[in-house]
């Protein structure tokens, strides 16, 4: 039988519209990529938004998987890494882009939780409550003058001027120590006012050093409260120098960290917000770093169980998605707790239970997970949970340490 000459005729044209030509090596291509040289037919060239939309659907394209890694990720264990371990990969998201994903989420909430919408730190020295209990108490004050007598006026007016140069040391100071002292001395001058028959000799006494070690520490004079400085060096005169260096790279090494005591000092007693932002912006960096050396940790550890090093790279990117998660969770539990306990008590409390227990949950997990991924007795999964667990702390000081010194280096 012949062939229908017009169908013939349509099928070349189909497959002539569908051939195309390689760009690297002119070779005919009927697929997505060349059979000679392996190049993909599609352009890199593109719209940059379709570029950044690409990248962005590779870091976040949870889908539906996203459900069923979230999931056994905080209740189920070390469930994924076997999962991921034996095969069975395709339904959930991948270690390293679930990590990428928590690791960002939680990085950005720590800088903003630690970083108020004013640019200072949060909750430093409990300052705000004093600022708003000091205002209330002028206001009171100031309407209070209005019908005084004569000789209440005048003990009304050195009332005022006190309370005044309270608010002012707490909203205008950036000395973190005479803040502190303020905030302390106000809440003492309010137990005075408040429960006059419960303030005793000894809380009279702590009140009036307060007042003149906040007036001597303003004038810049040293003080009881003062803090003891900080600095870097381990010779008798205070310079820092190591042995196998140069006279020329120490006395360099020296200058350095004479700037830095002299940063770290003004952190302490100033704003410390410049640096906790920049230690901050250095965790990621250092966090990634420290990933593949606790894999290296795990590895040295179960030695004996024949696992590669990307098993045990598994079992750190889970683990650290999982505990970035808890502090993410914790963190946002914190954020609503005022509002809970001013006008639902009952979810407030609820809430004060929910982060005792995600609290709890963390080293419970992390025990769970050693258990089942690396199926060794209780007794060795006991001694080696609380060794690597040790370990772990030690370079967790050492990652903060570092972010605190770069921090301090950067601003």
């Amino acid at each position: 039988m012949v062939p229908n000459q017009e169908s013939s005729s349509s099928i070349n044209s189909t497959v002539s519209d569908e051939t195309k030509t390689c760009d690297n090596c002119k070779t005919p291509v009927a697929g997505m990529y060349c059979s000679h040289c392996g190049q993909s037919v599609e352009s890199t060239l593109k719209y940059f938004w379709t570029v950044i939309l690409h990248i962005l659907d590779d870091v976040f394209s949870f889908d539906s998987r996203a459900s069923r890694t979230l999931t056994p990720l905080m209740l189920k264990p070390g469930f994924l890494t076997n999962e991921y371990i034996i095969g069975r990969r395709v339904h959930y998201v991948p270690p390293l882009r679930l990590y990428l994903f928590v690791s960002i989420l939680f990085f950005l909430s720590l800088n903003f939780f630690a970083i108020d919408e004013n640019g200072g730190v949060l909750n430093i020295g409990n300052t705000q409550d004093s600022v708003i209990k000091v205002s209330e108490h002028i206001t009171s004050l100031e309407a209070e003058k209005k019908t005084a007598s004569t000789d209440r006026l005048t003990l009304i007016e050195k009332s005022i001027a006190k309370f005044a140069t309270y608010k002012k040391d707490l909203t205008e100071q950036k000395s973190l120590l005479i803040k502190g002292m303020a905030s302390e001395a106000v809440d003492l001058e309010f137990d005075k006012i408040e429960e006059p028959d419960n303030f005793s000799e000894k809380d009279q006494k702590r009140l009036s050093s307060l007042v003149e070690q906040l007036a001597k520490t303003k004038r810049g004079e040293k003080t009881d409260f003062s803090p003891p400085k900080f600095t870097i060096g381990n010779n008798e005169d205070g310079s820092f120098s190591l042995d196998f260096l140069s006279d020329e790279n120490n006395k360099k090494l020296d200058t350095f960290a004479k700037l830095l005591s002299k940063k770290s000092e003004k952190a302490f007693t100033e704003d410390p917000t410049p640096l906790i932002r920049e230690a901050v912006e250095k965790l990621p960096q250092l966090m990634f770093i420290l990933l593949p050396l606790f894999a290296a940790l795990l590895k040295f550890m179960f030695i004996f169980s024949k696992r590669l090093y990307l098993e045990h790279l598994t079992v750190a990117l889970h683990s650290h998605s999982f505990i970035f998660l808890c502090i993410l969770l914790i963190q946002l539990i914190g954020l609503c707790q005022p509002y809970l306990n001013a006008h639902y008590p009952l979810l407030g409390n609820g809430a004060d239970f929910l982060e005792v227990v995600i609290a709890l949950w963390m080293p419970i997990y992390l025990f769970i997970m050693q258990k089942r991924v690396y199926r060794q007795g209780m007794l060795l999964t006991t001694i080696k949970y609380f060794i690597v667990g040790s370990l772990y702390m030690l370079m967790i000081v050492f990652t903060g340490a570092v972010a605190f010194i770069w921090g301090l280096a950067s601003t």
